[in-house]
């Protein structure tokens, strides 16, 4: 119950100061941004995948889960600001309009992908192959969850 309170939370504050800190960038900036971001941690999330599909190399998957836990903790709900539920002139956008109209579940999504992030990074350090692989499906649930309700086809 606290877990689900804080995680709801998290995601609101998140969207609280999304209207503050997104005032500096322009939409299409934070599409930008945000969209580099989900980049970078999907290109550290096939390493880890490779890791665990092939020679496991600790320190490789350690720096890897780091860097996803590093971008899920960074305050990435600020890059949600008003304009961006939809293409600005060259730039698209891959979120669906429903995810403005839902917060507190989004919240809740982000709260949920957060922990997770942290968890992998938590058992990425610790060297055992077996916890990162079940940390590693946990996470891609918390993306597949947000993805299918608020991510529009490409």
């Amino acid at each position: 119950m606290k877990r689900t309170l804080a995680s709801t939370a998290v995601g609101i504050l998140a969207v609280a100061i999304a209207s503050t800190a997104s005032a500096a960038l322009k939409p299409e900036e934070q599409i930008q941004y945000r969209q580099a971001g989900y980049s970078f941690m999907s290109w550290n999330m096939g390493k880890i995948k490779a890791n665990l599909e092939r020679d496991y190399n600790q320190a490789q998957v350690a720096a890897a889960a780091n860097a996803i836990a590093a971008i899920a903790n960074s305050g990435m709900g600020a890059l949600y600001g008003p304009g961006t539920d939809k293409d600005v002139g060259d730039t698209e956008t891959h979120v669906k309009p429903e995810l403005f109209q839902n917060m507190e579940e989004v919240g809740k999504l982000a709260g949920d992908f957060v922990a997770a992030a942290d968890k992998l990074n938590a058992v990425a350090a610790t060297g055992d192959q077996s916890a990162v692989q079940t940390a590693f499906g946990d996470l891609g649930k918390t993306c597949k969850a947000c993805h299918q309700k608020f991510r529009a086809d490409d």
